[in-house]
């Protein structure tokens, strides 16, 4: 009996080995599983104007439920949004892809995934689950540029908008701001030490950072490595490009109720940006999450989730209207405490 189950161990071990020599990534894909699980999400796929989408969507929600839409940043993808997900559960019906060009969905070669192109490719995206209902859009980072672009074209499908540590204004200067003006990808991942620095770059809760064990971490940086040349062209065309400011530029346009969001140690879009977008919509409640980087999101689940249950639920009649450019937006700033999930 002892012989077969030291047989039994070594059987299970060798082909534990061979699945992770054969799929080093397996050790996330299903972790980010077990989170979207205990989010009460399905994971499902769609196709919209040319692409194939790959999205995570409430399993249960009811017909009448609120629609959310979530849209991730650069090198993001739908699994950050997660923990956020996990804190609304049951709440509204939640709809949260990889955008195209990243993480699961397709990406085409000759395709063109700035500003511009996304935030048109968002709309379609809407129309396609949501034909009936204007939804409540929720973007991070670039996904934050995206979704004010969005809000402002396509008024007909979005109802409130929530930018979260969003791209597309001219922020105070940073490192990371400074590199992408100098042509840098400043989260390009290569090697260990540069995948640490990404962490590190956009988390500031020690207790948040992920750890990524190997051979999953190698696993993570070949990917990276295959990504360089597209990511490198995104950055280009939204840090750099002629449409690198759109979305601060259009944000004027935005009259849905608004949420502006960010953590105040965001080392990637300094919190000025807050003050660049609430002067373009003067109807947006302000919140700076103390403690938290530029995943706020993620650093602080909780938080943003009441952030984003009071944009939702709150009467409109509670924002200010967009003429009304005396009043200032309403200010929130939570006490200065380290981030938890």
């Amino acid at each position: 009996m002892l012989v077969w189950g030291i047989a039994l161990a070594l059987a299970v071990a060798a082909a534990t080995a061979f699945a992770l020599w054969r799929d080093p990534m397996l050790p996330i894909r299903l972790e980010f599983a077990r989170q979207r699980r205990a989010a009460g999400l399905v994971r499902a796929q769609v196709e919209a104007v040319g692409h194939r989408w790959v999205y995570a969507a409430s399993a249960n929600a009811r017909s009448d439920a609120t629609v959310v839409v979530m849209i991730h940043g650069f090198t993001g993808s739908k699994e950050n949004w997660y923990p956020l997900a996990r804190a609304l559960r049951g709440r509204y019906r939640l709809l949260i892809p990889d955008l195209p060009g990243w993480g699961e969905s397709e990406r085409k070669p000759d395709a063109v995934y700035g500003f511009t192109e996304q935030a048109a490719r968002v709309a379609a995206f809407i129309q396609a689950l949501s034909p009936a209902h204007p939804v409540v859009l929720l973007g991070h980072s670039m996904g934050g540029g995206i979704a004010a672009l969005a809000a402002a074209r396509y008024p007909q499908q979005i109802t409130r908008v929530g930018l979260l540590d969003a791209a597309g204004v001219r922020f105070a200067d940073n490192p990371f701001g400074l590199d992408v003006l100098a042509g840098k990808n400043p989260f390009a991942v290569h090697d260990a030490a540069s995948l640490r620095h990404y962490i590190d770059t956009v988390f500031f809760d020690e207790s948040s950072k992920p750890w990524i064990p190997w051979p999953a971490s190698w696993g993570l940086i070949r990917q990276r490595r295959r990504d360089a040349d597209f990511e490198q062209a995104v950055m280009d065309r939204i840090g750099r490009s002629e449409e690198n400011l759109l979305p601060g530029e259009e944000a004027g346009a935005i009259r849905q109720p608004a949420l502006l969001l960010w953590g105040r140690q965001d080392a990637v879009i300094d919190p000025s940006a807050l003050d660049l977008y609430a002067q373009r919509i003067p109807q947006a409640r302000k919140i700076l999450l103390d403690g938290c980087g530029h995943m706020a999101l993620m650093e602080n689940a909780d938080a943003v989730a009441e952030a984003v249950v009071d944009l939702v639920e709150a009467d409109a009649a509670t924002f200010q209207g967009r003429t009304d450019r005396s009043a200032l937006p309403r200010t929130h700033t939570l006490p200065s405490e380290p981030c938890h999930r």
